[in-house]
């Protein structure tokens, strides 16, 4: 029984509206941009945000990043005619690491090098790291041809390279090159597989291979490359003794992480006083970036918001329009038994068609809007489902808060004065 009421009253609803297509209409835009401006906004919002996590995510949640940098002493020192510069990490400190912590699951060193390296007819000069297998359990990177270090490369010492990306462009070498040789410097190594680069963060994460041309098996680079590294230029030269330029280390629960990096930062001051390196902790920046992220979001869908409260504000008045349109049809139905309530589910049905259809309107609206920005601007827009359901409750809230107040009043309306009005 009561199902049939409301239906009534809903097709009732409906009925009134239609007899003025144009004012319903101009009245549901302000409902429909506003709902278009929230999904759009919060589309925004969620793809820079998203963005920037899956940059973080991608050094690994669990993993702490200690690199090598130059002490104060040694930036101060670089202009002079010739020096050498001895700074960074060393093989004692990953052992000491792996020694000290029990909440550390791996460490993994890693040791830069700049390389001429020669494939084919084509050269190039190549940035190559040093590394163990472990790094690449510890950062993913998709494998496009052929396979990663393995243990049996390190035990057995082999000449074996892993190009990235870049540097197989660089080499302008193609997936067919697995197995081919590549020359690095008066060695020769064989190609034994292609990985993705991670792309350079825009988010402050420090992405540890978004430069790296090729990987080679570190007790190679130790074996082969001494930790020397001179640059001669204009009758001067400047050189660097670094062993490790990073050090990668792996904790086994991610509730320690955040423990152990204070553990390890303590434990590095002290064998480290001049404080030549840095670290790295992504969990800590992954958090705030989630934080800044909601921040971001939120900002976005208060300005959009203030859309649906000026389509709001236009379906009130409309309807307190229509109330004094209406005013001898309410004094009609007050007159034949229409209770003060009935008049007023029946103004609140028809605010709520009218925000509840902008609303999934706007629902379509709002994506639209997101891929033109994606298209004009090139920034990713994710339209997260949240960003729907919560873009049409609020419009269909807004409709029955904006029109309880045109509802109560058509209702307290004096039957006999409504009568009388012409």
């Amino acid at each position: 029984m009561q199902f049939n009421k409301l239906w009534r009253m809903l097709r009732l609803g409906v009925k009134s509206l239609l007899l003025h297509k144009l004012r319903s209409s101009l009245t549901m835009l302000g409902v429909v941009f506003g709902v278009g401006a929230v999904v759009a906004m919060l589309a925004v919002g969620e793809g820079a945000s998203r963005k920037a996590l899956d940059e973080i995510k991608a050094l690994g949640s669990n993993n702490i990043m200690l690199t090598s940098k130059q002490n104060a002493d040694n930036q101060a020192a670089a202009g002079s005619r010739s020096m050498v510069k001895f700074y960074g990490l060393k093989y004692d400190d990953e052992k000491r690491i792996r020694g000290t912590f029990s909440t550390v699951e791996h460490t993994v060193p890693t040791k830069d090098l700049r390389k001429n390296a020669f494939f084919g007819e084509r050269s190039a000069e190549l940035r190559i790291v040093g590394t163990t297998p472990q790094w690449f359990e510890l950062v993913v990177r998709d494998v496009v041809a052929g396979r990663v270090l393995l243990e049996r490369d390190m035990f057995t010492a082999s000449n074996v390279c892993v190009l990235t990306e870049s540097g197989a462009r660089k080499l302008l070498a193609a997936t067919s090159v697995i197995g081919e040789p590549l020359q690095v410097g008066s060695d020769v190594y064989e190609v034994i597989g292609i990985v993705r680069n991670e792309p350079g963060g825009t988010s402050g994460a420090r992405t540890p291979d978004s430069e790296v041309d090729a990987y080679i098996p570190i007790n190679v680079a130790k074996e082969r490359y001494s930790d020397l590294m001179i640059r001669r230029a204009s009758g001067s030269f400047q050189a660097e003794q670094v062993e490790l330029h990073r050090i990668l280390v792996s904790v086994k629960n991610i509730d320690d992480v955040e423990d152990t990096a204070a553990g390890l930062n303590r434990m590095m001051t002290l064998f480290h006083p001049e404080g030549d390196y840095e670290l790295f902790v992504p969990l800590a920046v992954l958090r705030a970036a989630r934080a800044q992220a909601n921040i971001w979001k939120w900002t976005l869908f208060s300005i959009a918001a203030i859309s649906l409260l000026v389509g709001g504000i236009g379906i009130m008045n409309i309807m307190l329009a229509s109330v004094t349109e209406r005013t001898r049809e309410i004094g009609i139905r007050r007159a034949i038994g229409a209770k003060k309530n009935q008049i007023i589910t029946q103004f609140l049905v028809e605010t709520v068609v009218l925000s509840a259809s902008g609303g999934f309107i706007g629902t379509i609206v709002g994506p639209a809007i997101a891929q033109v920005i994606t298209f004009m601007s090139g920034i990713d827009t994710i339209v997260p489902l949240y960003s729907i359901v919560l873009a049409v409750g609020i419009s269909m809230s807004i409709g029955i808060v904006f029109g309880l107040y045109p509802a109560v009043r058509a209702a307290n309306l004096d039957p006999i004065d409504a009568l009388r009005h012409d």
